[in-house]
């Protein structure tokens, strides 16, 4: 009888993301760089297609920037429209858009194709992840991962625990990240968590300086470049955001914890009312076109 030999290479992962948004595709672009395969999947047919074009391009872009590994081959990449492209995933990151209902019917529904234990990630910037766990059969598997964009060039991940995450879950997205080459630090569940609890009402009260007129947005950017270290500057980091992706991260740490300094500032309002929504747009508080 022949013995097999041992097989010490990292597990095989096969990913399916939902959405094809500016995170959804940059979660993609950043599994696909490392070797993983991808079933991205939205309503949209065509944001699917807009999706791998820009898949493509960023791809390129993150390898000259030197940001994928060395030799490594890219991940195929499937597109569809049907959730049961999740069935046989062994990890299905949601990046659906940041509405707590949405989020929520988008996870029941998946919960119910894949198979049991597998690993189940919401990517958000602000909504508890035991609100959202609540909506599934087995919320024990359900993580929280906060991806900052772009997801390939940042090494860091906010991983959240929920009150019913288990260590099963938390075992896999470790190995997931550990595949990815990115480093996960695990916080407490809460509103916003760390980062945007902290970062996005910073970006609220610049646009209230510029709204005032203290100041430009470039001025803002560039005295929190020049004097605090920012690397961008808060309203550049808006508009890659996306403004529209703010308004919803600020109302949300609004309603739930009752800050006033969360409250969206009127020049955001208006900004998303105009739809310039930051770079995906063209437009944001500075102009890409």
């Amino acid at each position: 009888m022949t013995t097999a030999p041992y097989d010490d290479s990292p597990p095989r992962h096969a990913l399916t993301v939902l959405g094809a948004g500016v995170m959804g595709v940059g979660i993609t672009v950043l599994a696909l760089g490392h070797g993983l395969p991808v079933h991205l999947v939205d309503v949209d047919r065509e944001r699917l297609d807009r999706a791998a074009d820009l898949i493509d391009g960023e791809l390129r872009l993150a390898e000259l920037m030197g940001a994928l590994p060395a030799g490594t081959p890219l991940g195929a990449l499937e597109t569809g429209t049907s959730l049961k492209a999740a069935a046989g995933a062994t990890a299905v990151v949601e990046a659906v858009t940041e509405n707590a209902a949405i989020k929520a019917a988008v996870l029941s529904e998946v919960s119910g194709l894949v198979r049991p234990g597998t690993l189940l990630i919401t990517n958000t910037s602000s909504i508890p992840v035991d609100e959202l766990a609540g909506a599934l059969e087995r919320p024990e598997e359900l993580v929280g991962t906060h991806f900052m964009n772009p997801p390939y060039l940042i090494g860091t991940a906010e991983v959240v625990r929920g009150a019913r995450t288990g260590d099963h879950a938390m075992a896999a997205v470790a190995a997931l990240l550990t595949a990815l080459r990115r480093r996960a630090v695990t916080v407490r569940d809460a509103p916003g968590f760390v980062t945007s609890r902290i970062l996005h009402p910073m970006i609220n009260d610049a646009a209230r300086v510029v709204e005032e007129g203290t100041a430009t947005a470039e001025d803002v950017d560039a005295l929190m470049q020049g004097c605090l270290g920012h690397p961008t500057g808060p309203l550049r980091t808006a508009d890659l955001i996306g403004i529209d992706n703010l308004v919803d991260s600020l109302t949300v740490l609004h309603e739930r914890t009752g800050d006033e300094g969360c409250r969206p500032a009127e020049l955001l309002l208006r900004l998303v009312r105009e739809g310039r929504l930051g770079r995906k747009s063209g437009r944001g508080f500075y102009d890409y076109t």
